[in-house]
This record gives C-alpha cells, sequence and structure tokens, in this order.
C-alpha cells in the first residue's frame, strides 16, 4: 500500500497548523485561567506587578523621570489600583493584611531585581521600551489588559500564589460537655 507523500504532509501541516493555534489561544491571557480568585483580583495584582517592574526598570536603567512621569499619569488609576490590592491582603490575610502586602511587593520588587542583574547589559534595551508602551496608552483603563499582556511574575512569585482567606474565627463554646 503506497502513500501520498502530498496528502500525508498536508495533513501534518493542518494538524500542526490546529495545535499551534490551540496553544496560543490556551496561553494567551484572555483564555489563560487566573490565578487568583476573581478577574478582578488578577488584574489588581497585574497592574501593582507592572508598576513594581518599572520601579525596576527605572532605577536599574536610571530612568527615574520616566517612571515619575508613568506615576503622574495614571496616579488616580494607580492610587485606586493600590487601595485595592491592600484590601486583597486585609481580605485574605486578616489582622497581617498590611505586613502581607508589604512582604508581597518587597518580594516581588527583589525577584524583579534577581532577574534583572543576572541579564545584566541586556535588561536596559530589553525592557525600556515597557515605558514608551505604556505612556502610549489612550487611557489608565486600558492599564489592566496591557498588564495582563506581559509576563510581569517572576517563577518564584505569581498572583496570589500563596494566599489564601483568612482563617475563620473558631466557634466559642457556650455548653459544657454532657458526662462529665
Amino acid at each position: 500500500m503506497q502513500q501520498r507523500p502530498q496528502k500525508t504532509g498536508a495533513r501534518l501541516r493542518a494538524r500542526g497548523a490546529m495545535l499551534l493555534a490551540a496553544s496560543l489561544l490556551l496561553t494567551s491571557p484572555a483564555f489563560s485561567a487566573t490565578r487568583c480568585g476573581t478577574e478582578q483580583d488578577q488584574a489588581v495584582f497585574e497592574v501593582e506587578a507592572l508598576k513594581t517592574e518599572l520601579m525596576v526598570v527605572a532605577t536599574t536603567c536610571r530612568l527615574e523621570e520616566r517612571y515619575n512621569a508613568f506615576i503622574q499619569r495614571y496616579q488616580p488609576q494607580l492610587a485606586a489600583n493600590g487601595r485595592a490590592f491592600g484590601q486583597f491582603f486585609v481580605r485574605t490575610k486578616g489582622r497581617t493584611g498590611q505586613r502581607a502586602t508589604d512582604a508581597y511587593i518587597t518580594n516581588l520588587a527583589n525577584a524583579r531585581s534577581t532577574e534583572a542583574q543576572a541579564l545584566g547589559s541586556d535588561f536596559c534595551p530589553r525592557n525600556t521600551g515597557l515605558f514608551n508602551e505604556v505612556m502610549a496608552l489612550p487611557s489608565a483603563a486600558e492599564l489592566p489588559a496591557y498588564a495582563a499582556g506581559k509576563d510581569l511574575f517572576p517563577a518564584s512569585l505569581a498572583a496570589c500564589d500563596g494566599v489564601t482567606a483568612a482563617p475563620a474565627a473558631a466557634p466559642t463554646r457556650t455548653t459544657r460537655a454532657r458526662g462529665r
């Protein structure tokens, strides 16, 4: 039995194209599963990661004036996002929420700085364009979608990773056990 090479090749190309299309859909931010409980929490983490990434780029590449321009342009959105970020940790960590917020931001900045150091002299040429991109956005409403399209979380720390809901208060016992 003789196979026709053209049909087999065409089928393999078609199958490969379908697999490629499926993998692109599944890995794109719009179709990937959120790591947080809600899309809103995910967006809050992503905007905070964008802000942290730009801070690391600014300090590493001596672009503080560009970072300040970013903060100034998007100040209302960033302030609201910062409040939502803090509220997330208060909601999930209870009384230790502020400490958890500070620890997460510190860990995120440290991880991104470590990655920047690992890239060495390649870091600045690869990342300074982020300022051009973010400053070219039509409005602050595009910040969450822009941040979602970037890979801003280091392998060691992702959005909402290790963050669980605050434990419920243990019920108090008001009656004594019988038979004692």
